[in-house]
């Protein structure tokens, strides 16, 4: 395999570990990419180019070792830390498929909420409003562009159980998701990650959050249907595609009577 490196004096390892070799200067070059890394760019190029679509399945570590001419085991490695990051997933005797948030599996990977004995509850989404307007300074330094660019926000609540638990509000950059509308919402039944994944190509693949507990202001407490000053959770979200890009900003506020919101380590 020809060296992935931008600078031409690398070299490889014997374990597949691709370095810059020393410049004529003598100092030690601090560049180095193990290969499976390299391979594992190759690979997230191709699901984010659209090459291997959401559900479909990608060549055989056979068939991806020829393509990029390095060896079945360092393919491995590469899509065992695709499939780590949620990207892939593998499913036995049946070959490496591209991970899609229409999978029960994945569709609670970004929803934390459980109740106190432990299963985990269907629930059902009531849309509040959808709009676009233009992004407030604080939505758009989050979603890092420009303020006053347009934006579509999305008020909705879940209810589980039949009882009113989290309200949602959702920013999403409006240049990315045209055509997007409360009719749209209201016909499609699936998860809202799934949606903006197969219709508007744009895959959630990490999120950062912040948590912290407040009193519920007058609107947020009539929407759950609690009292003002009541505690909640709030959690704010900003959502990554590809290319580390933002693509979502999301304020949840979260009623936590008899719910615990789980957040796994590792």
């Amino acid at each position: 395999m020809r060296n992935m490196n931008s600078n031409p004096a690398s070299t490889t390892t014997p374990n597949g570990n691709a370095f810059a070799a020393e410049p004529a200067g003598g100092a030690p070059s601090p560049t180095f990419r193990p290969l499976y890394q390299q391979i594992k760019a190759l690979i997230t190029q191709g699901l984010e180019s659209g090459e291997w679509k959401p559900g479909e399945i990608i060549p055989s570590e056979v068939e991806l070792a020829a393509r990029y001419k390095v060896s079945q085991g360092t393919v491995r490695k590469a899509i065992d830390k695709l499939a780590a990051d949620n990207l892939l997933v593998r499913r036995q005797g049946k070959g490496t498929f591209v991970a899609t948030h229409s999978e029960d599996r994945v569709q609670f990977r970004f929803l934390r909420l459980l109740p106190d004995d432990g299963d985990v509850h269907p629930h059902v989404s009531r849309l509040l409003e959808c709009k676009r307007l233009r992004a407030p300074a604080e939505i758009a330094r989050q979603l890092d562009f420009k303020p006053a660019d347009p934006v579509v926000l999305i008020k909705r609540l879940l209810q589980f159980d039949g009882v009113t638990t989290v309200l949602d509000e959702i920013w999403l950059p409006g240049a990315v998701f045209r055509g997007l509308t409360a009719e749209r919402l209201a016909e499609y039944k699936g998860p809202l990650y799934a949606m903006f994944e197969t219709e508007f190509g744009t895959r959630m693949i990490r999120a950062s959050e912040k948590i912290r507990a407040v009193p519920a202001d007058e609107a947020v407490a009539k929407a759950l249907d609690v009292a003002a000053g009541f505690p909640l959770l709030s959690v704010e979200r900003v959502s990554y595609t590809y290319g580390d890009r933002p693509v979502e900003v999301r304020r949840g506020w979260y009623v936590t009577t008899g719910y615990y919101y789980q957040n796994d380590l590792s």
